[in-house]
């Protein structure tokens, strides 16, 4: 028969007590051990938290040439849109007349064939105009904006006075609803955005700064 010294049990001791804690140091939840798997599961959530942020819609309204959907010109509201169309006139006349309160310069730089053909550009604002509330889409005026720039400087035209009659037009087109001035505004503005913009570029018949013209005067 054997005997066993004490140093022997307690080395048997110290074997059969290190699985245990070993287990327990993987189980206990502020171990070293589970940081890895946190880890682990951390990086497996962060991709499908990306994949969930939203992505913007897609415009409603397309230009037919690139073989999309036209523009649906009653998405906004149609019936102001023909009142503004069938008030043209009287809106126009308010217009100019709203910009030479505002500039009185206007009266003394055109004469009356002059004016009659800024009224008849009023008109045209106002037609755009029209567009833009029954459409609830600002571009037909910002691009209108775009295109006339070439024929005003060659009337001799400054854009900021077609700016002037565009404004003119939001204070005669007092009779529209909440969400009809905002189509309103957003269109004036997008189009007298352009305006004033290319109103600053050479050929322009603009005011220019006397100490500009004094410096370069003989160049």
């Amino acid at each position: 028969m054997t005997e066993t010294s004490p140093a022997d049990d307690s080395k048997a001791t110290d074997a059969e007590t290190k699985p245990a804690a070993r287990k327990r140091a993987t189980k206990s939840p502020g171990s070293v051990a589970e940081l890895p798997a946190v880890a682990e599961v951390a990086a497996v959530a962060e991709p499908a938290a990306i994949a969930e942020v939203p992505v913007a819609p897609e415009p409603a309204h397309h230009h037919p040439n690139l073989g999309l959907a036209p523009a649906d010109m009653a998405a906004g509201f149609p019936q102001a849109a023909e009142e503004i169309r069938r008030d043209k006139a009287l809106i126009a006349a308010r217009a100019l007349e709203v910009a030479m309160d505002w500039d009185v310069s206007i009266a003394k730089r055109y004469d009356e064939r002059a004016r009659g053909s800024l009224l008849h550009d009023a008109e045209l604002l106002t037609e755009r105009l029209a567009m833009c509330v029954s459409a609830d889409d600002p571009r037909w005026l910002a691009e209108y904006a775009e295109w006339i720039g070439p024929i005003y400087r060659r009337r001799g035209v400054p854009l900021a006075d077609v700016a002037a009659l565009a404004e003119g037009i939001r204070v005669a087109t007092t009779r529209l609803g909440p969400g009809e001035a905002d189509a309103r505004d957003r269109a004036l503005d997008a189009g007298i955005a352009v305006l004033r913009k290319n109103g600053r570029l050479a050929g322009d018949r603009h005011k220019r700064n006397a100490l500009l013209r004094w410096l370069y005067r003989g160049v």
